[in-house]
């Protein structure tokens, strides 16, 4: 079951260690269906269908209140499926796909209509391009000591 625990003071070490134990539970299981005959391909396919995708589940929300030492443990569960070769080499680090999931999620609530967040959105990013404008003046700027 995937859900999002946030505590009280914004800490998600209680979600990360879930994270990381079923992560942990689930290299367990990839070993076992290993021993019984599933490939390398199988395995990865696996591994992405369960593991990073709870991994990512809701990353835009929570990513941005992680602690390095939880951003460590996530990347350590990472480094260690690759080692044992469920995760494939290919794999985004975990810092690489929290990066794509808040880009996704901005590109839609840009781009869709309908979205909940594209008003938001919208009159943000012209404040931020108006802001960043030239000056429209044609007088240099000195500068003062």
């Amino acid at each position: 079951m995937c859900r999002l625990v946030i505590a009280d003071d914004f800490s998600v070490t209680q979600h990360v260690q879930q994270l990381v134990t079923s992560s942990a539970q689930m290299n367990y299981v990839l070993r076992v269906l290993s021993c019984h005959g599933l490939d390398n391909v199988a395995l990865q396919h696996v591994y992405h269908a369960t593991v990073v995708a709870r991994l990512t589940y809701a990353a835009s929300a929570w990513c941005g209140f992680i602690k390095a030492s939880d951003r460590q443990c996530i990347s350590s569960v990472m480094d260690r499926a690759r080692h044992l070769g469920y995760c494939s080499p290919d794999t985004p680090t975990f810092e690489e796909l929290c990066d794509t999931a808040d880009d996704d999620l901005f590109t839609k609530a840009l781009r869709s209509l309908d979205y909940l967040l594209h008003p938001l959105a919208t009159s943000t990013v012209f404040y931020c391009i108006t802001t960043l404008r030239e000056p429209q003046t044609s007088c240099p700027l000195t500068a003062v000591t």
